[in-house]
């Protein structure tokens, strides 16, 4: 069942457009990549990090561990 974007109005005066089932999905699929996006860029930042302190490491002279 596909449903269109429909509005929901309620007696307190508020109303309320909810999206179609496409605009829906697409939404979704945005903010899980944008997720994906953001934990890769924290991974890429550790991974960096780690590099600097073993490169610091190897200078003064505490070897790979």
């Amino acid at each position: 069942m596909i449903q269109e974007r429909y509005k929901e109005e309620y007696e307190e005066g508020s109303d309320l457009l909810w999206p179609s089932d496409k605009e829906d999905k697409i939404t979704r699929q945005f903010y899980k990549d944008l997720s994906n996006v953001s934990k890769n860029k924290n991974y890429s930042k550790k991974k960096k990090l780690k590099l600097f302190e073993q490169a610091v490491r190897i200078i003064k002279g505490k070897g790979w561990g």
